[in-house]
C-alpha cells in the first residue's frame, strides 16, 4: 500500500513540475513579445516565408508587413478600420460589390 501512495506523490511532483515550466515559459513568452512591441518589431514570421513580420502604419492602422516577400497581414480588426477609412473607395466596392 506504500508504494501506492508513493506513486502517487512521485506522479504529483511530476505534474507539479510540469505545469511549473510550462507557466515558465509562457511567462518568457510573453516578456519577449512585450519587449518586441516596445521596439516597434514584431515576434511572429511570415505564414508565406518565413520572414521578418514589421509593423507598419497605413492609413493610421498598423498593419504587419514581410520584410523579405511583401507580404501584408493584418491582426484581428485592422480590415474592418481600413474599409471605415476608405467609405466609398475602391477597397469597400472591392469587398461590397454586388454579384
Amino acid at each position: 500500500m506504500a508504494d501506492g501512495m508513493d506513486d502517487r506523490g512521485s506522479e504529483e511532483e511530476y505534474f507539479s513540475r510540469r505545469n511549473w515550466e510550462a507557466i515558465e515559459k509562457l511567462r518568457a513568452k510573453i516578456r519577449l513579445a512585450a519587449e518586441a512591441k516596445a521596439a516597434g518589431i514584431s515576434t511572429m514570421n511570415c505564414p508565406r516565408c518565413d520572414g521578418n513580420l514589421q509593423e507598419k502604419s497605413f492609413e493610421e492602422v498598423l498593419i504587419d508587413t514581410c520584410d523579405n516577400c511583401g507580404g501584408v497581414w493584418l491582426d484581428s480588426g485592422e480590415l474592418e478600420q481600413l474599409m471605415k477609412r476608405d467609405q466609398d473607395g475602391w477597397f469597400s466596392r472591392l469587398w461590397f460589390a454586388e454579384g
